[in-house]
């Protein structure tokens, strides 16, 4: 790749995004707007937001990547993705926003009235954030260094300065607007260069894709091989459920439904937020097929993750594939800065709510003290994962995106679901839940991360372990549910009533009381 060309296609993504950022700063003056925007987003650019946060480095790298080397079974991964926001969809969006909480934790304890279930909730949501952010540092790291060859932590250095400029500056107002423009440009960025090249594959006269020896059945064929598995049938449908239950267990997802004016609002950004995404995820499957026919071979030190960033200057050598690789860097960039962002957001909002908060008591006036505390709360958010980065071994984009919808699935989403539906949920039941699949879950993504590939029923289960998890975590949160009904929450049904009563019927009724 030129690497004038990367370069500018990625200073002018940073630039583009401090500017926006700069100019969603001038709207934040509350600590509403740092937190929830106001809560007067529109439906379409909050979808815009959604999507821009939620396509990360594993959609825009990472789903490319598996279908080059791992075959046509990943395109699972697109397909949950979707699915994910429909399940979200018509279970917890409106009550969600009905709840009138700022942060997930928020939702637990006011659900449950428990600050025990707020402090899991909050050592979950940073847990799961930092999780999530060191595929999108390791990503970007990944990127600049196809660019222009510098050591990865150059990369990931330059995102963590970029989002904390951004997210501490402006707040939730500020990166609303951040991340409503770059679901834009990530689609623009990803789609010309694939229109391209499937023209220039289509004047080559369709070639099929290039298969090396004894490959091309777990390549082509459905269920033959999903992601290296030892049980790919397992591993698909783990890998589905983890996706489509995770998604209403990521914070950073759950935490824009609260800037919605209306529960009827959050459902029009879930339609929206579904047709976005599909509209995206029609092209990086794109890269990975003719990835197959016009590189079968990736040049050492490249992994499959940099198919997408490679491909063009392979079927069209010369300044046009530059220029196209150039436009691919910038889009992938553009993914790692939206996606950190709304982690960095989630995770600083809960550590200065539940940690750093009445430890800045030298500064005057409470919004100054909550500004100050979520600023730094910034800092500490970004700055771990960062070092993280560093030291923990890559292991595929997609791969630990998915690891990290294991664990939200395996604790927020029986906590949402349950706490949205049935009252007979306990304060004891939902803390047994949360602990049993976040300890299942977690030790299962440890060991992964820790021992690299398992064969056999062991690597399967730990591999993918949301099919275990999920349920257990489920079936452990009914049944002390169950057996403690005295730990039932005090006010449970005037919560039920607030986080299901229609909008409409609110404002009838207290129009009539006027």
């Amino acid at each position: 790749m030129n690497t004038v060309y990367g370069v500018t296609a990625i200073v002018l993504v940073c630039l583009t995004t401090l500017g926006v950022g700069a100019f969603g700063l001038r709207l934040s003056r509350t600590t509403s707007d740092f937190y929830v925007a106001g809560r007067t987003v529109t439906p379409y650019r909050n979808a815009s937001a959604i999507g821009g946060e939620y396509l990360s480095a594993a959609s825009f790298l990472g789903i490319a990547g598996l279908v080059y080397s791992s075959g046509l079974d990943m395109l699972w991964f697109p397909v949950g993705y979707t699915v994910g926001y429909v399940v979200l969809l018509v279970l917890v969006a409106a009550p969600l926003r009905r709840s009138g909480a700022y942060t997930l934790p928020d939702f637990a304890e006011a659900r449950l009235e428990s600050s025990h279930i707020r402090l899991l909730s909050s050592l979950l949501v940073v847990g799961i954030g930092w999780l999530y952010l060191l595929p999108q540092l390791q990503g970007a790291g990944l990127a600049l260094r196809v660019v222009t060859g510098a050591p990865t932590w150059v990369g990931s250095l330059v995102v963590v300065l970029v989002v904390i400029a951004n997210v501490a500056a402006g707040g939730m107002r500020s990166i609303t607007l951040v991340q409503a423009m770059q679901y834009w440009l990530k689609l623009t960025a990803i789609a010309v260069p694939a229109f391209v090249l499937l023209t220039v594959w289509l004047g080559d006269g369709r070639p099929s894709p290039q298969l090396t020896a004894g490959t091309a059945v777990d390549w082509a064929q459905p269920l033959s091989g999903f992601g290296g598995q030892d049980h790919p049938v397992y591993a698909t449908y783990s890998t589905l459920l983890a996706l489509a239950l995770g998604t209403m267990g990521l914070p950073h997802v759950l935490v824009r439904f609260y800037t919605n004016p209306d529960g009827r609002a959050a459902r029009r950004t879930t339609l929206t937020v579904v047709a976005l995404l599909g509209l995206f995820y029609l092209f990086p499957p794109v890269y990975g097929v003719l990835g197959r026919v016009y590189l079968p071979h990736l040049p050492d030190g490249l992994r499959a993750d940099s198919i997408v960033l490679a491909l063009p200057e392979a079927v069209v050598p010369g300044s046009l594939g530059e220029v196209l690789s150039a436009v691919l860097a910038g889009g992938a960039f553009a993914a790692f800065l939206s996606t950190a962002s709304g982690l960095t957001m989630s995770v600083a909002g809960v550590l200065d709510q539940d940690l750093l908060r009445g430890r800045l008591g030298r500064l005057t006036g409470e919004d100054a003290t909550v500004v100050q505390g979520f600023r730094l709360a910034t800092v500490l958010a970004m700055v771990v994962p960062y070092a993280a980065a560093r030291f923990v071994e890559p292991i595929g984009l997609a791969t630990t995106v998915g690891l990290a919808f294991a664990v939200a699935g395996s604790t927020f989403c029986p906590l949402l679901v349950l706490g949205s539906w049935w009252r007979g949920l306990s304060t004891v039941g939902a803390a047994a839940g949360l602990v049993s699949g976040g300890v299942l879950a977690a030790g299962a993504v440890l060991i992964t991360m820790l021992a690299g590939p398992i064969s056999g029923w062991p690597g399967a289960l730990l591999g993918q372990p949301a099919a275990w998890t999920i349920p257990i975590a489920f079936s452990v949160a009914v049944v002390v549910s169950l057996a403690t009904p005295a730990h039932i929450p005090r006010h449970t049904a005037r919560t039920m009533v607030r986080l299901h009563t229609p909008e409409d019927l609110e404002l009838e009724r207290s129009t009539r009381h006027r």
